[in-house]
């Protein structure tokens, strides 16, 4: 089941679905096909789950309300450490970025973290630290670099 953004958002608002079954399909697709794929650098499931009954018990509230996101790994997220593709950076961020709080603020449910090569710099997703990222559609080729694995996620 795939639905744009704006057709998730208004299935949550109008009360068709609620914001955790969509973070659990999200999470269900992402299990099923991330092993092959590796889009995800860490996937946040319980604290997605724990966010999207937050969302559901405070009522509808923005226009991202309810919807699953994954962010690309060089935007901080609160608890969780900002790796830029590679493996130097251990230390967890404080506070979201910007780009999240807002996200946030919309309503969106942040799910996960996707890979990216070292710094961006290439024009393939891979790195040694978090491996290959493979094209969803062709998984020979790459999804490209930078956001690859956003692309491929």
């Amino acid at each position: 089941m795939f639905q744009s953004v704006e057709r998730q958002a208004e299935l949550v608002r109008t009360g068709k679905i609620t914001s955790r079954a969509l973070v659990e399909a999200a999470l269900r697709r992402i299990a099923r096909n991330d092993p092959a794929l590796g889009a995800f650098r860490i996937v946040l499931a319980e604290q997605a789950l724990a966010e999207a009954d937050a969302r559901d018990a405070a009522g509808a509230d923005g226009p991202l309300h309810g919807v699953p996101i994954a962010v690309k790994d060089e935007l901080d997220v609160a608890g969780q450490v900002t790796t830029f593709g590679g493996a130097a950076n251990r230390t967890p961020a404080a506070d979201d970025s910007e780009a999240v709080r807002r996200l946030r603020a919309a309503g969106a449910v942040v799910i996960g973290k996707t890979t990216m090569p070292e710094f961006g710099q290439w024009p393939f997703t891979e790195s040694v630290a978090h491996g290959h990222t493979h094209n969803p559609w062709d998984t020979s080729r790459t999804p490209g670099g930078s956001s690859g694995g956003s692309a491929a996620a």
